[in-house]
C-alpha cells in the first residue's frame, strides 16, 4: 500500500496464500491521504477505532496511534505489519473494545464498522475523552455511510459533515461539541429467549455492540437450538459462539459437560462470558478470544457446535468456515462429532465430505440444513 509516509506491507491474518482479498482499501487511503494533504497535526493521543487490518496504524506508526479494534483477527495482523514495518513492539498500543478506553483523545480517526451498534458503544465509550480541540475524522466505503451513521456522530459527538466521494470512499467530519448531552450507552442489551428453544427457553441472553443479531434470536440459532444433541459429551466446544446461547444451552441441558466459548470477537466472548453467568449455571465452562480451535489441543474435545460466518466485511467468502472445520477435525477425538447450521445454499456438505470423508443431513427446513460430520479416526 503506497502511502504519503511511504510503502507499507500489508497482510491479513492468517495469511492464506490463497486469499486474494486486500488489508486496506480505498477509505483507508483517502483518510491518509486527507491527513497529508491537510497537514492534519498527528500530536498529542492519536486513537484509530476500528481500524481493520493494521493499515492505518501500521502507516501512521511514528505517531504512536492506539488502536482499539473487536477483532482478534485484526488485531494479529496489525501485530504483524507494524513488525514487518520495523516498528517496535509495544510502540503502537493495541486495545480491544472491551479495554478501558484513554482518558484524552486528541486526534480520533475511525473507519466506519459494519455495526451501527458497535459505533455508538465505542463512541460513547470515548466521547469523555473527546475535548473541544479534538480533530475527529472517520472513512469508510460509501455503501458503509449512511445517514444513520452521521447522525450517530452528531448525537453523541457534536456537528457532523461528509467528503465528496472518491474511489467510492468518503470522509466524515466531526467537529466534537463539550456542551452536548449525551444519551446514557444502551449496550449491553440483555433479553428473554422465546418458549420454544430446548433447554434455554425462557432464560436471558446478553449481548454486546456489534454481536451478530443483537436485538433477537436469529432464525439459524433457533433452528439449531431446537435440535442440539442430547447429554452425553463430556467436552464441547461452541466454535464462533456470539453471544453464548448455544453453548449455555448444552451447560444448562447437561450441567456435567465441559463447555468452551471460542470467538475471534472480544465484544461476543465478553457476551458469551454474561449469558453463561446470567444463567447461573453449575457447570464447568471456558471463554477464549482467538483465531478458531488454534491452541486446543488435537484429540480433546468430544462435539463441536458451529454456526460458521460467511462474510469477511463486505466480502463473501467460505475461507473462515473451511477453517473452522479443519480445525474441529483436528480438535476432535475419534468418533467426535461436528455439528453445522448454514443455509442451504452454501454447500457445506460438499466442503464436509472433503474435510471429514462423511457427512449426515440432521434436520432441515426450506431455508438451512443442520448437518453432522463424524471423525472416524
Amino acid at each position: 500500500m503506497t502511502t504519503p509516509w511511504g510503502e507499507v506491507e500489508l497482510s491479513r491474518f492468517p495469511e492464506d496464500p490463497r486469499d486474494r482479498l486486500r488489508a486496506w482499501d480505498a477509505s483507508d487511503a483517502y483518510l491518509l491521504r486527507h491527513l497529508a494533504e491537510e497537514r492534519v497535526p498527528l500530536t498529542g493521543r492519536v486513537v484509530v477505532l476500528g481500524d481493520r487490518w493494521g493499515a492505518l496504524a501500521t502507516a501512521l506508526a511514528e505517531h504512536r496511534p492506539s488502536q482499539i479494534t473487536d477483532s482478534f483477527l485484526g488485531q494479529e495482523a496489525t501485530r504483524a505489519n507494524l513488525a514487518r514495518a520495523g516498528v517496535e513492539p509495544g510502540a503502537v498500543p493495541l486495545l480491544t473494545t472491551q479495554d478501558r478506553p484513554p482518558e484524552r483523545v486528541d486526534v480520533l480517526l475511525v473507519r466506519v464498522p459494519k455495526s451501527l451498534a458497535l459505533l455508538e458503544d465505542q463512541l460513547l465509550r470515548l466521547a469523555p475523552a473527546v475535548h473541544a480541540g479534538t480533530v475527529v475524522i472517520g472513512t469508510g466505503m460509501v455503501k458503509e455511510i449512511h445517514t444513520s451513521t452521521l447522525r450517530l456522530f452528531e448525537r453523541i459527538l457534536g456537528p457532523t459533515r461528509t467528503s465528496l466521494a472518491r474511489q467510492k470512499a468518503r470522509l466524515i467530519f466531526c467537529t466534537p461539541d463539550p456542551a452536548l448531552r449525551r444519551p446514557a450507552n444502551p449496550w449491553p442489551h440483555v433479553y428473554d429467549l422465546q418458549d420454544d428453544v430446548g433447554a434455554i427457553s425462557g432464560r436471558p441472553v446478553v449481548n454486546h455492540a456489534g454481536v451478530f443479531c443483537a436485538e433477537r434470536l436469529d432464525i439459524g440459532t433457533r433452528f439449531l437450538l431446537r435440535h442440539l444433541p442430547g447429554p452425553g459429551p463430556a467436552r464441547v466446544v461452541d466454535l464462533g459462539c456470539g453471544n453464548g446461547v448455544v453453548g449455555t444451552a448444552v451447560a444448562l441441558a447437561d450441567p456435567a459437560a465441559e463447555v468452551l466459548f471460542v470467538d475471534e470477537s472480544f465484544q461476543a466472548v465478553a457476551s458469551a462470558e454474561a449469558t453463561y453467568k446470567a444463567n447461573g449455571v453449575p457447570g464447568h465452562a471456558e471463554f477464549r478470544v482467538g483465531d478458531g480451535l488454534t491452541g486446543v489441543a488435537p484429540d480433546s474435545v468430544d462435539l463441536v457446535l458451529n454456526n460458521p460466518p460467511f462474510h469477511s466485511h463486505q466480502a463473501t467468502t467460505d475461507a473462515t468456515a473451511r477453517r473452522m472445520f479443519s480445525g474441529a477435525r483436528r480438535v476432535l477425538r475419534a468418533g467426535g462429532e461436528l455439528w453445522v447450521i448454514g443455509n442451504r445454499h452454501l454447500g457445506y456438505h460438499v466442503t464436509l465430505k472433503r474435510i471429514f470423508g462423511n457427512c449426515e443431513l440432521v434436520a432441515s427446513d426450506p431455508k438451512f440444513v443442520l448437518l453432522k460430520a463424524v471423525k472416524r479416526g
